[in-house]
């Protein structure tokens, strides 16, 4: 068997296969998901999912799903499979033989003497989702495949039901139909490589049911429009190609197309090709130059999650073109410091803080690579000072440098670091005040800044408040008896929860404790914190541990940071180990990075989720595919190949 291939035997187990899910995107921000079996479990899931710049830059769901049925002498077997309140129906993952993920997603269905293949794929950077159907054996002369397409024409956040507004009427074109279902909507063309029938039968399906968004405490159920189905018919060894995109195409050259999309296609024959795949999903070429998608299938632009997972998702696989060109599109959108967080395409909806001071330590990263400081100097220093001189000067209210040249965020009611789930607008975790990685990544910008910029201006203003800070940091976040840091600290008062932000501490090219410190803090996350998929966000020992991320969407919220386990802080922590313990270490991170290897395997296929339950056995939540996390573990698997080089 492939890498990620799945048996006869796993995928007809329902229960493993329903929460095993496939990725297929385009790089341009649209996809296709579902689970291995093709049984819709979210809202999010569907065969293709655009974003539409005519409404507002968020993605929709248009073809929800695509039901397969072969006709044999007249009898039909239905290879689809849906959940219809607490049934499901129909079976047809029974029929399947084995779904592989690489170099395509490809399944085998057994159906009496009959033996078809189906391999689906997006083309690159095109909305356009092509599934291409061969019958490669068979005991009959020829056999009856029809296809019904489900549509549901609505913002992935949301549901649809039956309803007398949409437009149900379809139109013809070559060897297929259009539909648009409603107003401002891109039509959608559907058609296939050869003739056939397609018969009318336009209708409503009802109680399509979503456990996934039932465990996560939203609305579970939807209906879904079919405008009827396609009839052709295919003899042993014959293919015919399903085409479904916002623009239609000759059908004679889509044969062409899918032999020509899928030749460079990456493999995903070992887990470090699933990690450099899944990287290059996430890179989003935008008008503006080309962007970091956040996570999948909830995609969205953050400032912070791009700048903390560039370094993985570009520099770790040696693509210093693509980095530099994501921090020059980084560097047109953040003014001063301030960088506005998007929530989706197009839409922003918070700031953050910190965003701008991650974008330094890329930039520090970028430069790292590339041996070239000239070139960073020409690029970035410009952008560099003026973040620095925002903050310094305190124009901007969140936060304050103090003469101690500590930053201070001054408003307990605001989440503007990473850490930033609220309730009723409120943040959860109250971090305000000194916030120790903030600090942290402050002053491991300055330093950088001042081997970045030379100007004697730049140098007189800032060369002293290192030392400054380096003092006022131990004061206020250090504790010779617990030996860790704080996490916080207002008006004098120290939160020793013992969080991973501290981790920043020890991690970052310039810190300003001694390595002693540095080794107590590392010592302290391992023995509480640190899992084998990551990092808790809070000991066990707190009475505020929450050890699984589950429940309603406010239990989900507490317990995001308040113990749910996140991949990408392994990341730093393995950076601070390999640079205290030397070779020494090496074998411990090598073990780190190997137990990752069954992740991929699991929940998102070829990639990593977004968050795991701080409890054995650490089962994923979230996101099934989130940059942070493929970035971190490609970090690792850069940091060890580094050190095995240098040392």
């Amino acid at each position: 068997m492939e890498y990620l291939e799945f048996s006869r035997e796993q995928v007809t187990d329902l229960q493993s296969s329903l929460q095993r899910e496939f990725l297929r995107t385009n790089k341009a921000g649209s996809y296709a998901n579902s689970t291995v079996i093709n049984c819709n479990t979210r809202k999010y899931h569907g065969l293709l999912v655009c974003p539409v710049k005519e409404i507002d830059g968020d993605n929709y769901v248009l073809l929800s799903s695509l039901d397969e049925t072969i006709v044999l002498e007249k009898t039909p077997f239905q290879l689809a499979t849906h959940k219809f309140g607490n049934e499901i129906f129909p079976t047809g993952y029974k029929y399947l033989e084995s779904c592989k993920n690489s170099p395509i997603l490809t399944y085998v269905y057994r159906v009496g003497g009959l033996v078809l293949q189906k391999e689906v794929h997006l083309v690159d950077n095109t909305e356009t989702l092509l599934i291409r159907y061969t019958v490669l054996s068979s005991t009959l002369e020829k056999a009856t495949l029809q296809l019904r397409p489900f549509l549901a024409f609505r913002k992935v956040h949301e549901l649809t039901h039956a309803n007398t507004i949409a437009n149900t009427r379809h139109t013809k074109i070559e060897n297929g139909i259009a539909s648009c279902m409603y107003d401002k909507f891109p039509t959608l063309n559907m058609q296939l490589s050869k003739k056939n029938e397609f018969i009318t039968a336009p209708d409503w399906y009802r109680n399509f049911t979503y456990d996934r968004e039932q465990e996560r405490g939203y609305e579970n159920v939807e209906d879904l429009f079919t405008p009827g189905f396609f009839e052709v018919s295919l003899k042993t060894g014959e293919s015919v190609i399903f085409s479904a995109g916002l623009a239609p195409i000759k059908t004679s050259q889509l044969k062409g197309l899918f032999e020509e999309s899928i030749k460079n296609r990456d493999p995903q024959s070992n887990f470090e090709e699933c990690l450099r795949h899944s990287a290059r999903q996430f890179l989003y070429k935008s008008p503006k130059g080309c962007e970091v998608i956040t996570s999948f299938p909830w995609t969205g632009l953050w400032g912070r999650d791009s700048m903390v997972s560039l370094p993985g998702l570009t520099l770790a696989q040696n693509d210093l073109d693509t980095s530099r060109t994501v921090l020059d599109t980084m560097t047109k959108d953040i003014s001063g410091f301030v960088y506005e967080n998007k929530g989706n395409i197009e839409h922003s909806n918070i700031e953050s803080i910190d965003t701008a001071l991650w974008y330094i330590r890329s930039v520090q990263q970028y430069n790292w690579n590339t041996k070239d400081i000239a070139q960073t100097r020409k690029l970035y220093q410009k952008k560099v000072e003026e973040i620095l001189e925002t903050y310094m000067s305190g124009e901007n209210g969140n936060v304050i440098m103090h003469d101690n040249g500590l930053l201070y965020l001054p408003n307990e009611n605001k989440a503007l670091t990473w850490v930033d789930a609220k309730i009723n607008g409120i943040p959860i975790i109250k971090r305000w005040g000194y916030v120790v990685e903030v600090n942290a990544l402050w002053y491991n910008a300055i330093c950088f800044a001042l081997e970045l910029i030379t100007k004697k201006s730049f140098q007189d203003k800032w060369k002293d408040i290192p030392k400054k800070i380096e003092q006022s940091f131990e004061e206020t976040f250090w504790d010779d008896e617990k030996g860790y840091l704080a996490d916080s600290c207002v008006y004098g008062v120290k939160d020793f929860s013992m969080r991973p932000s501290q981790i920043f501490g020890a991690s970052l090219p310039f810190s300003p404790l001694d390595d002693e410190k540095r080794n107590s803090v590392l010592e302290h996350v391992r023995r509480e914190l640190v899992t084998p998929f990551g990092v808790r966000t809070l000991s066990p020992k707190s009475e505020d541990y929450k050890g699984t991320v589950t429940g309603s969407v406010t239990e989900r919220d507490i317990a995001y940071h308040n113990g749910g386990v996140l991949m990408w802080l392994l990341a730093p922590y393995a950076e601070a180990y390999l640079k205290l313990h030397g070779r020494s270490g090496l074998s411990e991170i090598k073990r780190i990075y190997s137990d990752l290897e069954p992740i991929v395997k699991d929940y998102g296929i070829g990639t990593i989720g977004e968050v795991y339950d701080g409890n054995p056995p650490y089962t994923p939540r979230g996101a099934i595919s989130q940059a942070w996390s493929v970035a971190a573990a490609l970090r690792i698997c850069k940091l060890i190949e580094n050190f095995e080089k240098e040392n």
